[in-house]
């Protein structure tokens, strides 16, 4: 009998009577938690490895300083600190130094504050631009009237060429800021470094994917 494919996301159980969140809990078939513990071991013996388990370890502590008035239990708790300042204490417990930030142009001006922000908490910090290396289009055969700037030798976006310098910097940890969707995937591929996302791009809403899936049952309706 073939295995039914894992869908947390659907799961019905409520949160707290899940067997992901309490030994005792509920599974429903195809539960990754449930019918493959033999592979959940194999993830925690790479835990073991002395940089992935501190790595790990620090991101773990991160979360929980990300909340305050944990003492009063958990429906009382609230969040205290915005994802910037939480890559800048991450990257403080890890002990890295250099960090670098892969941008996409239309985010330039949030990109120069972003540079400053870590520079002045004491961080090195090497920022490359999405369009860098000044590549034309016609190097992926792009169409005209398949290009932003029609009628234009358009600069292609080069996330290979933002994850070679980062890596010929040595950067420590790689933040992403708005890189389009695909050459984020690249870049990500293709860098060294641990990577985070303080933004994903979302050029029609303010690069807040979310609000699409706040307002699925309204404005959004159609998506579905």
């Amino acid at each position: 009998m073939k295995e039914q494919t894992p869908s947390c996301a659907r799961c019905a159980f409520p949160v707290s009577d899940r067997l992901c969140n309490i030994p005792e809990g509920h599974a429903p078939p195809g539960c990754p938690t449930g019918e493959h513990p033999g592979l959940c071991e194999t993830a925690l013996k790479e835990y073991e490895a002395p940089e992935i388990h501190t790595f790990a370890r620090m991101a773990s502590i991160q979360e929980g300083e990300g909340y305050g008035r944990k003492n009063l239990g958990v429906d009382h708790m609230i969040p205290i600190k915005p994802r910037i300042l939480e890559i800048s204490e991450f990257a403080g417990k890890m002990g890295y130094k250099k960090l670098g930030l892969a941008f996409c142009m239309g985010l330039w001006k949030e990109a120069k504050i972003v540079e400053d922000v870590y520079a002045a908490n004491g961080f090195s910090v090497t920022s490359v631009i999405c369009k860098a290396g000044r590549a034309s289009k016609d190097n992926l055969e792009i169409m005209d009237d398949q290009k932003v700037e029609i009628g234009s030798d358009e600069a292609m976006c080069n996330p290979i060429f933002q994850a070679m310098i980062l890596n010929r910097e040595h950067t420590e940890l790689n933040i992403v800021m708005g890189l389009c969707v695909g050459h984020d995937s690249l870049f990500f591929k293709y860098a060294d470094a641990p990577c985070t996302v303080l933004a994903a791009k979302d050029r029609l809403l303010g690069h807040n994917p979310l609000a699409a899936v706040y307002n699925i049952d309204s404005y959004y309706r159609a998506l579905k």
